[in-house]
């Protein structure tokens, strides 16, 4: 497939909003594409690489390339390319990575560069999510698009199944089951403004602590137990201590939910830098898990004697976990019957809170496992943070967000009475803030090329964030995590925004 036709369709599907349009577009791409095509078409229509993080900044692409004619280029041999691209290291890595994009970007018509550029720089937003495509294969295959949701969700992998499809049609998805020691991507949960009204939407619930760590699913299949992360990442080796844990269980054969996450020595949870640094720690795993041990905490059974659970209801999947896994190793909650019990809820947050963790997750006792999918019946509640931060530059949006500045450089004062850079976001925009931002930032502009604008540090943002880790990324040695705009605050000078050294006393947990 040339990537030409792969840019035009995800512009097409920027510029609407209509579902059924999107299901269409991309219904039609998918019946034009190989199977061979898929592990690199469906990342690209979610603006994602294959190969994730390959070095390339806004330097490499502010320098400007001349388009080819004509296109050439497949999606294939793009692939291809950012792969070399990803392996470039050492000595003069950065002089060869501008080679090679160089290179890529030459071979690119004007329209495919635009696509390319939001590719590398994560600006690809042009709302094909995984649910719409899972709709637009099935229409293009002919299969019931339930049946494709299911067979994605036991697979773990939408792109494993649309090859599959594609290269067999629809009998191919009797292939794909829930399996002991093969992941399915996990069950993720919608936000709610409160407990109360969570328990209000969802009648009789289980609420239940929301650790601050790393999700993991634990399978065990006799002797062999193999740990995954959220995105299916096979890092057992990184975890002796969770491995001994699932062996020492009474079952032989399960599949299990939960979280690992640090704790203090006095119990109380570490920062969630910490508990990432250890899973991520690949070297003298013998030496991490004596500094920063885990523990294995779970909240959901997915398979137990060999009996797939997905389709009952929580409260008889806890059942089943609690009939597993000691009391010491599930999360802590408790039952609401309904909204006329919210108080014990808000009373149960409070208490969650107060013990160190970030807040609760709200589940409905009738509801089943939708894996791979954020279910209507789990809501998270959790407190949040606003800061009043200031704009210091953005970035050029792409797709639907093309001509508009977008992504947002964000400063917090420092003692001196200058700005530090906290972060970048590009979320909670509507389409008017977008209009409206993109004329006042460039009335402000002091530097502006093809792909930032630097603009002088006098707009105050309120941005919301989940909280801070520490990065080496930023000069504060601290960045946000899941930052959004909230509003912009005109009303407020910039010496009236937020400082540094307030972020910090707010959460010493994350101190550089």
């Amino acid at each position: 497939m040339l990537l030409s036709r792969l840019a035009r369709v995800s512009r097409e599907i920027a510029a609407t909003s209509a579902r059924s349009r999107k299901i269409a577009l991309l219904a039609d791409l998918f019946r034009d594409a190989e199977a061979d095509d898929v592990p690199v078409v469906i990342p690209y229509l979610a603006g994602r690489l294959p190969q994730g993080r390959i070095g390339v900044g806004w330097k490499v692409l502010s320098r400007p390339v001349a388009p080819a004619d004509r296109p050439a280029l497949t999606v294939r041999a793009v692939d291809a390319r950012l792969g070399r691209l990803a392996e470039v290291s050492g000595p003069g890595s950065q002089a060869e990575r501008a080679l090679l994009v160089g290179e890529l970007l030459g071979a690119a018509t004007e329209d495919e560069q635009r696509f390319l550029i939001g590719l590398l720089t994560g600006e690809v937003r042009q709302g094909a999510l995984d649910a719409v495509t899972v709709e637009g294969l099935a229409r293009a295959t002919g299969a019931p698009p339930a049946e494709v949701r299911r067979a994605v969700m036991l697979a773990g992998s939408l792109q494993a199944v649309a090859g599959a499809l594609l290269a067999d049609g629809p009998g191919a998805l009797e292939r794909f089951r829930l399996t002991v020691g093969r992941p399915v991507l996990p069950m993720l949960a919608h936000s709610a403004s409160s407990v109360a009204s969570a328990v209000e939407k969802l009648g009789a619930v289980a609420v239940e602590e929301k650790l601050d760590g790393i999700r993991v699913q634990v399978h065990r299949d006799g002797d062999t137990v193999r740990v995954h992360t959220r995105t299916l990442d096979d890092i057992t080796d990184r975890l002796p201590e969770v491995t001994a844990a699932a062996r020492a269980l009474p079952g032989e054969r399960f599949v299990l939910d939960g979280e690992v996450i640090s704790f203090d020595e006095e119990g109380r949870p570490r920062s969630f830098q910490e508990t990432a640094g250890r899973v991520g720690s690949r070297v003298d795993v013998a030496t991490a898990a004596r500094d920063v041990p885990v523990s294995a905490v779970f909240f959901d059974a997915l398979s137990v004697d060999g009996r797939d659970l997905l389709d009952l209801p929580f409260a008889d999947r806890h059942a089943e976990l609690a009939r597993l896994v000691p009391q010491v190793m599930r999360v802590q909650g408790t039952r609401v019957s309904g909204p006329q019990d919210a108080q014990v809820a808000e009373d149960f947050l409070t208490d969650t809170l107060a013990r160190g963790h970030e807040g609760v997750v709200v589940k409905g006792l009738d509801a089943p496992y939708s894996a791979g999918r954020r279910g209507a019946s789990w809501l998270k509640v959790k407190p949040v943070h606003t800061l009043d931060l200031v704009v210091l530059a953005a970035e050029w949006g792409h797709g639907r967000r093309t001509g508009k500045l977008s992504n947002l450089h964000l400063g917090a004062r420092t003692a001196d009475g200058g700005f530090v850079m906290l972060g970048k976001t590009f979320k909670g925009m509507t389409d008017v803030m977008l209009t409206w931002q993109t004329e006042r930032l460039r009335e402000l502009a002091v530097d502006e090329s093809a792909y930032v604008v630097t603009v002088r540090p006098e707009l105050v943002v309120e941005i919301a964030y989940d909280g801070l880790q520490r990065s080496t990324r930023y000069p504060a040695g601290v960045t946000l995590r899941f930052a959004r705009v909230v509003r912009y605050r005109e009303d407020k000078r910039p010496d009236e925004a937020d400082t540094v050294e307030a972020l910090l006393a707010a959460h010493p947990e994350a101190g550089p």
